[in-house]
């Protein structure tokens, strides 16, 4: 997941690890069982709810848009064939993937149990058809339905790739989230499986997402054709304008969840607001290449797949903390989500940079070779 070292780039890795930030920021504005402080007063929620929106200027879908530029680069450059392109993404994201798949399944007992729904868990943990979703849609966290996806987005790169030539093919975006949210509307009011419509829900959404592909392959002809310092200047500015503008778009989704303490259904211009929010973020961006970063950002950019990997793991001990000792009950929602945010961001960091420096470890944060790959070259050590 890194990048190559290059002064032009350090603007990509501050928008990475702006969306590390924005993740974590997300995750850590709810209450204990992901909503928005239901048990509370609309007064005690409107600081959560905030944080919540101010996160989402950079979330998960920034970690698509990112990921996807830096496949158009790697493809640009090399121009590898199909089969040995998908076989690296493979190694690079579903080996991670089942290690971390497995650990967050069997994780999850810790807060159940602090809880007090173990066995709700336990009788998950015995059923064949949820470790399938486990392992084939991430369903063992919410966070980790990013790898298999984006994977499954890799395989369309050949068709990505006609955005590069033709960069405003990056516009049909518009056209293929609108058709995922119009398609997932429908298979909502099915009466099916749900199982099976959790398969078909992430085959749609995989569609929809494929125009972030066309997007970031776009983007990316832009920029490799070069962008003018001028011209920048003027990117940026827009990509601040239609930001702000999806931001006020996301009004309705974020008034409900202050009035409800839930978090509703993003139907109308509140989801075409929140799903585009992530293109725009990336034109502020790209629109500062020639501002003058500094290079911390190149080195923590580094981490980001690994705290984006990790921070639930955080969130969670620190829920089970403040829940067991009795603290929660003594904090304002406000005071409970600042604190987790705190602890949250520093702590998996940490821990992503920690993963890092253990060479049997690295490759669980994207940072190190697969472990059949350290065993080759044992194996090959000892012959020599």
């Amino acid at each position: 997941m890194s990048i190559a070292s290059k002064p032009r780039l350090v603007w990509f890795d501050a928008n990475r690890v702006f969306a590390a930030f924005g993740v974590v920021l997300i995750h850590s504005s709810t209450d204990f069982s992901g909503q928005a402080f239901a048990q509370a007063t609309p007064g005690e929620r409107v600081i959560p709810v905030f944080l919540r929106s101010i996160g989402e200027f950079s979330g998960s879908e920034m970690f698509f848009m990112f990921s996807l530029f830096l496949m158009a680069m790697r493809v640009d450059k090399a121009t590898p064939r199909y089969g040995s392109a998908i076989s690296t993404q493979a190694q690079r994201l579903l080996v991670p993937f089942l290690f971390w798949a497995v650990f967050y399944a069997f994780f999850r007992l810790l807060k159940a149990d602090a809880f007090n729904y173990a066995p709700y868990i336990w009788d998950q943990l015995g059923q064949t058809r949820n470790w399938l979703g486990y392992l084939i849609l991430g369903k063992s966290q919410y966070h980790m339905h990013f790898l298999p996806t984006l994977f499954a987005l890799f395989l369309f790169y050949p068709v990505m790739r006609a955005a590069t030539r033709y960069p405003v093919l990056g516009l049909t975006v518009v056209i293929t989230i609108g058709v995922m949210n119009n398609a997932q509307a429908f298979l909502w009011g099915l009466d099916i499986d749900p199982m099976l419509r959790d398969y078909m829900l992430r085959a749609i959404k995989i569609f929809g997402y494929v125009g972030y592909g066309m997007a970031a392959f776009a983007i990316y002809g832009l920029w490799n054709d070069g962008i003018p310092r001028g011209e920048s200047r003027l990117i940026r500015r827009v990509g601040f304008y239609f930001a702000g503008l999806a931001y006020v778009a996301t009004f309705p989704f974020f008034h409900v969840a202050f009035e409800t303490g839930a978090w509703g259904v993003r139907a109308g211009w509140d989801f075409y607001g929140h799903f585009l929010m992530p293109i725009f973020v990336f034109f502020i961006f790209i629109g500062g290449q020639y501002l003058h970063w500094s290079e911390r950002w190149s080195k923590l950019a580094r981490y980001t797949f690994g705290v984006y990997l990790v921070h639930p793991l955080v969130i969670d001990l620190y829920d089970i903390a403040i829940f067991t000792t009795g603290l929660s009950p003594l904090m304002d929602p406000w005071m409970i989500v600042a604190l987790r945010f705190a602890v949250a961001l520093p702590m998996s960091f940490a821990i992503a940079i920690g993963l890092s420096k253990v060479l049997p470890l690295a490759w669980t944060v994207g940072l190190g070779p697969n472990p059949w790959e350290m065993l080759q070259s044992r194996t090959l050590a000892k012959a020599v």
